[in-house]
């Protein structure tokens, strides 16, 4: 390992040891579950391991109550969408087929995550999979894999990654 990435590591490590337990606290006061505290938390972490230089942090907290502020809204937004949504389907007369066409792009993005979540093992995909496509927590993904929620994170972690390369490609 090289001087730059074991600077990197440690920087990562020290951050999440010293705010991690603090981060978690304030998100488990403000959603009041401690589940989706710890998920959100992970969350946020994956978000601060994938930023280019995170030697360059000055203030930790500021940045981390940043980022999972930005989550919690993504979450109550997304949340907000899904229920206006099934709400709007629950008024409709008859179910409504999908198109011929809405069906082959949902195919197509379906089969593009499949091609780029390739290199993870079949757990990782499960967990990347639960967790981002049906909202499980992370403690109902480890029970489901029989892995420990630690494990869970890191598969999200790595799925995300892959994710990440693919956005940032040219």
């Amino acid at each position: 390992m090289s001087f730059t990435a074991a600077h990197r590591q440690h920087t990562l490590d020290r951050l999440f040891g010293e705010h991690h337990h603090w981060l978690f606290d304030r998100l488990r006061l403000r959603l009041g579950c401690p589940d989706d505290a710890a998920d959100m938390a992970s969350e946020t972490f994956v978000q601060v391991v994938a930023m280019p230089a995170p030697q360059a942090i000055r203030e930790p907290r500021a940045l981390l109550t940043t980022i999972a502020k930005r989550l919690m809204y993504d979450t109550w937004r997304r949340r907000d969408l899904e229920r206006a949504y099934l709400e709007a389907l629950a008024a409709q007369p008859e179910p409504l087929e999908p198109s011929p066409e809405e069906r082959a792009l949902v195919m197509e993005s379906l089969m593009a995550i499949d091609a780029l979540l390739d290199g993870l093992s079949s757990r990782a995909r499960t967990a990347f999979l639960c967790s981002q496509l049906e909202g499980m927590k992370y403690a109902d993904i480890a029970a489901q894999l029989g892995v420990s929620t630690i494990r869970v994170r890191q598969y999200v972690a790595k799925g995300l990654m892959l994710c990440c390369r693919e956005l940032m490609a040219p």
